[in-house]
């Protein structure tokens, strides 16, 4: 036994010898010679080749404050004058998470970063970890400690393609290294902790967690907490620490000429896509080293055509020198997805990436509206509602699914209740009374009873915020998931409140017509994406695989699809209306006229367009959101006006050339079912046939049946289309009920009401009755 163990640990000591004695000492220098990475159009043209947009340029240490140096000494390796090189302890941590499957994680020295930031090799892999230790060590043995700091400093990334203390420097603050103060010094040692996280501007195009507002405050506390450092390691006098009490002031993101316009935008779109997605470890750092060619789903022709659209209609309506109180500020965003496939055809980001930094395509936080009742219908359709007699967390079979005919109120300041009919009150007590829009009660008096369908098209508020309540806000949040949006704190709001339903949520544009293009698709969901493959160096990095999944089932995608086409045909979307096409869609216009969307489909092409106010240079508290109230000369800025215009003149293009398809014919789905103080109907009394030869079946009594028999007279009510119909007929037999109520038209129904109206023999009148409900 002790052999063998004297034999092993020979062993381990001579190949840990050899593999000392093989691995060289990385040179700084080579760092500096950057490429660029290409992009390619779908068509497989080139887009363009960049990258590398600060020139990387080593500087000597005299060059690099001494605040600076002790910055990072305090922030990461207080031991760094002292230590070998690597810091055993931090070593087995790293082991023992890669062992247990967990990220690979770097070294925590000083040295052990340097040695990582000069391998242009940023794969991260066991192997490339076990042979930067030994580097690492010989480093720590052969390398001046000053050379070390300066080569670490040299060449570790800041973000915003800045690699080098140099190019930070001129990146942040417009100065040259030497000219930084110990407060800038310590913000850029905030950075190296990570600057996706830690740059002021925000990396949401990285992680929906990462804003502004976040990352601003991570990185003052971090930069506090490392001035507190450097004076309580002697690093820095007291007096001089007393000086910087605000945080320092940063220099907003650049792009350079190449990458305005939209390019700009969509090369930041495809980094991020890859980023989060690959397999290879590659990270922002890797990837603005270069060498990448990254092909894209970017359809050259639909990213003019949507530019176009856009272009159009800020040139005809925004006036911000007519306007200047309400038409600056004002921002649009764009997406257009491939129903089939999820591959984002088309963005517009905003009006030119080197001036406008944020991708508006993405995630913004501007709340989406009642495009959200989408989600609410189909919840109702997959889950049901509820029993009101049962506890709140109900199964399948306790639940009744719902149909599109449901009726619900459309009154306007409607008390909302919860599903078992008690009031909803929030943590103080007070009640929902949930308003719509032009604060109109909206379907047939006096419950204002108004069908789903119609109540979608009108854009009802209560009746889908009572709809939502009914099935439970958490199954509409399933909904929304299921179809596609991202389940985080950032662009999933709350859905403890009853507004959920109606859009207090702030998906990007490209999630949101990513999920519509699921009911486009007729339940299938796919991930929108980017990329479609990325190679480096001949080998190919990243390829993208469709992973398709059944999101909803054929009924309740098609009835969806159903009740939003009625939207663009006849209601609040018809400005999205496309000649020999079918379309469905949803407006949406949220509290105070904050922003408008309109997102519509065909089964090719799903497309959101958004619009609002938000000023890019507002600081802290300011930067909100702003009334869009006298926009373009606009009373009211809603999804039906510039968003769909701008959506059809884009799809008008998009589409062009391409053959019209139609949408599945929706399948038999659910029962009526009645909410928000409806109440369901009482049938028609069935009554004995008279003696007489040729029998008529009276009337039914008024205190009995609501009146289904207007006089010519009374007017006809378009929401219960019963009233417009003739009075059921004859009584008896296997006679038709006469034509049967809603067998003439509504003003405003489609199909007729009386498609369903007549019936047999004495339910006649009746089957009339509820056929007139149901068209």
């Amino acid at each position: 036994m002790t052999g063998l163990f004297i034999g092993f640990a020979g062993s381990i000591l001579a190949a840990a010898t050899i593999a000392y004695a093989m691995v060289g000492i990385p040179d700084a220098s080579k760092t500096s010679q950057a490429q660029n990475n290409v992009y390619y159009w779908s068509d497989g043209s080139q887009m363009v080749a960049a990258g590398n947009e600060i020139n990387r340029q080593i500087v000597p240490l005299s060059k690099i404050p001494v605040a600076m140096q002790n910055a990072v000494v305090s922030a990461e390796n207080k031991t760094f004058y002292k230590d070998k090189g690597i810091d055993p302890m931090g070593i087995a941590r790293a082991v023992l998470n890669m062992a247990k499957g967990g990220q690979t994680q770097g070294g925590s020295t000083i040295t052990q970063q340097y040695v990582k930031n000069s391998r242009l090799d940023q794969e991260q892999t066991f192997s490339r970890k076990f042979k930067e230790l030994f580097i690492s060590i010989k480093v720590g043995a052969k390398i001046d400690k000053n050379d070390i700091m300066s080569g670490y400093l040299n060449t570790s990334y800041y973000g915003r393609g800045a690699y080098g203390i140099q190019a930070a420097a001129r990146t942040y603050f417009g100065v040259d290294s030497d000219k930084l103060n110990p407060s800038q010094c310590a913000f850029l040692a905030t950075l190296l902790k990570g600057a996706s996280y830690y740059d002021p501007a925000g990396a949401v195009e990285i992680d929906p967690a990462a804003t502004p507002a976040d990352n601003t405050e991570r990185a003052t506390k971090r930069w506090k907490w490392i001035l507190d450092e450097m004076v309580k390691d002697g690093r820095l006098p007291k007096a001089e620490r007393d000086k910087y009490t605000t945080f320092p002031k940063v220099d907003p993101r650049k792009k350079t000429a190449q990458l305005g316009g939209q390019t700009g935008y969509l090369v930041d779109l495809a980094n991020s896509y890859f980023i989060n997605n690959n397999k290879q470890g590659v990270t922002a750092e890797g990837l603005a080293k270069g060498g990448y060619q990254i092909h894209t789903t970017f359809d050259k022709k639909k990213v003019k055509e949507l530019e176009a659209a856009v272009e159009k209609v800020r040139k005809a309506k925004i006036k911000p020198g007519l306007r200047p109180k309400t038409d600056t500020h004002v921002q649009f965003g764009g997406a257009s997805v491939d129903a089939q496939t999820g591959a984002i055809a088309a963005i517009y980001g905003g009006e030119d990436a080197t001036k406008h930094y944020m991708n508006n395509a993405d995630y913004t936080g501007a709340q989406v509206g009642s495009t959200f009742k989408a989600f609410v219908l189909a919840a109702a359709l997959e889950y049901g509602k509820r029993d009101p007699s049962l506890g709140s967390d109900q199964p399948d079979s306790d639940r009744t699914i719902v149909s599109p005919k449901s009726l619900y109120s459309g009154q306007n300041d409607l008390k909302i209740k919860n599903y078992d009919g008690t009031v909803w009150q929030n943590e103080k007590g007070e009640q929902w009374l949930q308003e719509n829009d032009g604060k109109d009660s909206v379907g047939a008096p006096p419950s204002y009873a108004i069908d789903l369908r119609e109540a979608m098209r009108e854009s009802v508020n209560s009746a889908y915020v009572q709809l939502g309540m009914d099935v439970g806000t958490d199954k509409v949040r399933e909904a929304a998931i299921a179809a596609g949006l991202r389940d985080d704190k950032q662009s999933m709001a709350s859905s403890n409140f009853p507004s959920f339903s109606i859009g207090t949520s702030s998906p990007s544009a490209i999630r949101m017509a990513g999920a519509y293009a699921t009911f486009a698709n007729n339940g299938r969901q796919n991930e929108p994406f980017s990329v479609t493959e990325v190679t480096n160096e001949g080998r190919t990095v990243y390829q993208h695989k469709q992973v398709e999944k059944m999101a909803f089932s054929t009924a309740i995608a098609s009835n969806v699809t159903d009740v939003l086409k009625t939207v663009v045909d006849k209601g609040t979307g018809t400005a999205a209306r496309l000649p020999d096409r079918e379309v469905a869609g949803k407006t949406g216009t949220t509290d105070g006229n904050k922003s408008a969307w309109f997102i519509g489909y065909t089964p090719q092409l799903s497309t959101a367009i958004d619009m609002y106010r938000f000023d890019d240079d507002a600081k802290g508290k300011n930067r909100t959101f702003e009334k869009m109230y006298g926009t373009g000369g606009e009373d009211k800025i809603h999804g039906a006006s510039f968003p769909a215009q701008i959506w059809h003149d884009y799809m008008s293009q998009a589409l062009s050339g391409t053959k019209a398809v139609d949408f599945p014919a929706p399948e038999p789905i659910g029962k009526v079912v009645y909410g928000g103080g409806v109440s369901s109907p009482k049938p028609t009394p069935v009554l004995p046939s008279s003696p007489s030869p040729t029998p008529s079946a009276p009337s039914p009594s008024p205190s009995d049946t609501p009146s289904t028999t207007p006089s010519p007279s009374e007017s006809c009510n378009k929401w219960q289309d019963w009233t417009c119909g003739d009075p059921g007929g004859t009584d008896g037999g296997t006679a038709d009920g006469g034509t049967g109520g809603g067998a003439s038209p509504g003003p405003s129904e489609t199909p007729p009401g009386g498609q369903n109206g007549g019936g047999h023999g004495a339910n006649g009148g009746g089957g009339g009755f509820f056929g007139g409900m149901g068209g």
